[in-house]
């Protein structure tokens, strides 16, 4: 009883607490506040805030200086910015994008947080980004609960989980992944599909199919992938192109007799792959098959294209013949006759060596460059003939194709002309005269010391290639101008020269290189960074050099909440007016928003109007947003990867790199698909109108205008 009046007792006083003295409850971010967060966090490349100081409390003046017994009422806590935190918040989209934050962060004490949601949530997509996410933090810590969730209750989950081993690069799971694939095969309709179908995403199963087979690919499985997608005697289950794809890269020559059925019978797309699979394993008996390909361009050039390189790897004494009257015809599409000149040049054809030399002075720079190449390839006695009468390219490419093929020659040859490309007017044709002049043999004395020359100044990429020239070389007593020239490049926009002095020096031994490596790990730019950081380790394993770079550089706290970024209402169009004709892009807002409004940035201030298409490779990419036109022009800055989980088919744009974390304004846009670009590049567009066009692009093709739609209106620049 006493007991029980005490009790009573307690609980009216708490009752007479004023509600003051409760800590009032942390007030709860809005969703478009958690997207901002998230945002800042995975490109800051960090999980988390460090802990908000809590401000002292602030009490009425009375209650200050008269009533020192008042209790201090307490202060709200104030919600700290955390990835790992948030995923556990109710919202499923929110644990989902925190998820995938944590993946592009890359910090390896991701993986438990992760792994936990993958075993645990509710929600199949959250399992099914947690998996993704895990693939791209690569730790083999991830292998045990990515084998487990092969058999997760969700198709998608499943198909993650494979594609997530793959790029890890667990071979060990190779059985586990076939066996997933192979049920899903069974209760999916890839085997009743059109060869060529592209839709994404298809049924549950059949995606869950497809990532299975590009994870086997990945991981070299040839045993575990041909047991899926052979029968007994050794032909396709399914005709569907990533199949495909899959026995294209296997090299193993038990794929040879399935591909040969498919570039027979197969799509559009499942012929291309088989017959660069038949190239890559030389097989001669499909020779007939692939010369047929080549001949029937104007019905299917994405096939011929492919057929023509791997008549070029087979060496077939029926190939030449009609790789020439390809060439020789000009009714011949332009991409189509450039691949001829490419295979005529691996066959060593001494026969199309007028032709070629005619094309030397052909008016399209792509083709003369190509002609140099395989005249250098053919006959080096006709190449040093053809040089002796070539005046100066009018187009920095050729002239820097030409640097390339100089150290073919003998020194005494090669050199005159190496030294009067260095002093070349355009910086590309110097950067690629310095990295031959590296190979001539033997080395001239006096090399070293024009490459020091070359590295004190100019232009960045000159500087950037007389590093490398330098590290290659080891030349005695340049690591001390190596030093000067990562400091002298602190000014550069651009961070290639910086990269290239701390890669350079790091050649030159622990002791010369350790101090400015650790120094580059503050650099202003984040790529350099994580160069320093990879060499660093190198020397030093024990140092925590991921910890050391971070936070990443970034943008002001408040530029990452904007409503373009977190609650997008439109998808923006991207209108590519070229010299073939308009390309329009729509713009993946969700999939990749710092990407996609540093690309709409770009083109509204007209940033690529005028600007040549530097890189056409048909079947694989078309790729421009290089203001340098040698593939290394930037806008001054670089961007943080934001891969995502939407595939590389065909017309998917994505963002060029020079390595991870280097996106810039380079772009590119795929022929076809390309599946081992997924979870390694950044997609943030698709062609939604203009394939045609980007099919009959060329190289050094120009964007003429470029108009961007917001959903309002219409900006042309």
């Amino acid at each position: 009883m006493r007991r029980a009046v005490t009790a009573v007792v307690f609980l009216a006083w708490l009752a007479a607490v004023p509600a003051s003295a409760q800590p009032p409850a942390a007030p709860r971010p809005a969703f478009e506040q958690k997207m901002a967060w998230i945002l800042r966090l995975e490109d800051r490349r960090i999980l988390r805030d460090a802990a908000v100081p809590q401000p002292p409390p602030s009490l009425p003046a009375s209650t200050r200086s008269k009533d020192k017994t008042s209790p201090i009422p307490p202060v709200a806590a104030v919600p700290v910015p955390d990835l790992v935190r948030l995923l556990e918040d109710p919202e499923g989209r929110v644990r989902r994008r925190a998820a995938l934050a944590i993946g592009r962060v890359g910090l390896p004490e991701g993986v438990p947080p992760l792994a936990r949601l993958l075993a645990g949530d509710r929600d199949a997509e959250v399992r099914q980004m947690a998996a993704f996410a895990l693939g791209l933090l690569g730790n083999t810590a991830a292998i045990d609960p990515l084998r487990a969730a092969l058999r997760d209750s969700s198709e998608p989950v499943r198909g993650r989980a494979a594609e997530a081993l793959g790029l890890i690069g667990d071979a060990a799971s190779a059985p586990a992944i076939a066996a997933m694939a192979a049920d899903e095969l069974a209760r999916s309709d890839a085997a009743r599909l059109d060869p060529d179908e592209l839709a994404w995403p298809l049924a549950p199963a059949t995606e869950a199919f497809r990532l299975g087979v590009f994870a086997l690919t990945r991981l070299k499985a040839s045993d575990a992938l041909l047991s899926v997608v052979l029968d007994r005697s050794g032909q396709p289950r399914v005709r569907w192109w990533p199949a495909a794809y899959a026995l294209s890269r296997i090299d193993d020559a038990r794929a040879v007799p399935a591909l040969a059925t498919l570039a027979r019978t197969g799509g559009s797309i499942s012929k291309a792959f088989a017959a660069r699979g038949l190239g890559a394993q030389k097989d001669g008996a499909s020779a007939a098959t692939l010369l047929l390909l080549a001949q029937s361009w104007q019905a299917d050039s994405r096939a011929a294209v492919a057929a023509i390189r791997a008549l070029g790897q087979i060496a077939g004494p029926a190939a030449a013949p009609v790789l020439r009257s390809l060439l020789q015809s000009r009714t011949t599409d332009p991409n189509i006759r450039l691949e001829a000149v490419g295979a005529l040049a691996a066959l060593r054809d001494r026969e199309s060596l007028d032709m070629l030399l005619d094309l030397a002075g052909d008016s399209w720079p792509a083709m003369r460059a190509a002609s140099l190449r395989a005249v250098q390839a053919i006959d080096g006695e006709a190449f040093v003939v053809l040089l002796s009468g070539l005046d100066p390219d009018p187009h920095a490419s050729v002239r820097a194709a030409l640097a390339s093929l100089l150290p073919s020659l003998d020194a005494e040859m090669a050199m005159p002309r190496l030294r009067a490309l260095l002093a070349d007017k355009d910086p590309q044709v110097t950067a690629a005269a310095i990295a031959a002049l590296a190979t001539v043999v033997p080395m001239p004395s006096d090399v070293p010391a024009r490459l020091l020359g070359l590295l004190a100044g100019g232009d960045v990429m000159v500087r950037a290639a007389a590093a490398a020239a330098l590290g290659e070389l080891k030349s005695v007593g340049a690591e001390r101008a190596l030093i000067d020239a990562y400091r002298a490049g602190r000014a550069d926009e651009l961070y290639q020269a910086r990269a290239g002095a701390v890669a350079a020096l790091a050649k030159y031994g622990a002791a010369a290189s350790l101090p400015t490596l650790k120094e580059a790990l503050a650099d202003k730019d984040w790529a350099v960074r994580l160069r320093a950081a990879a060499l660093v380790r190198g020397f030093e394993p024990g140092f925590d050099a991921v910890a050391a770079i971070r936070s990443a550089p970034g943008r002001a706290v408040d530029a990452y909440g904007g409503p373009s970024l977190v609650a997008p209402l439109v998808s923006p169009h991207v209108f590519l007016d070229t010299d073939r004709g308009s390309i329009e892009i729509e713009v993946a807002v969700l999939d990749a928003p710092l990407t996609s409004e540093n690309f709409l940035a770009l083109a509204r201030r007209g940033y690529f109007t005028g600007m040549a298409l530097h890189r056409v490779v048909p079947n694989f990419v078309v790729q421009g947003g290089d203001v340098r036109g040698d593939g290394e022009g930037s806008p001054g800055y670089t961007m943080r990867d934001e891969i995502n989980m939407l595939p590389f088919l065909r017309g998917t744009v994505g963002m060029a790199l020079d390595g991870a974390d280097t996106g810039g304004s380079q772009f590119f846009i795929t022929h076809s698909p390309q599946p081992h670009l997924d979870g390694k590049y950044t997609v943030f567009g698709r062609v939604v109108a203009g394939m045609d066009v980007v099919d009959r692009l060329q190289q050094w093709d120009v964007i003429r205008r470029v108009r961007t739609w917001d959903g309002v209106q219409m900006v042309t620049r």
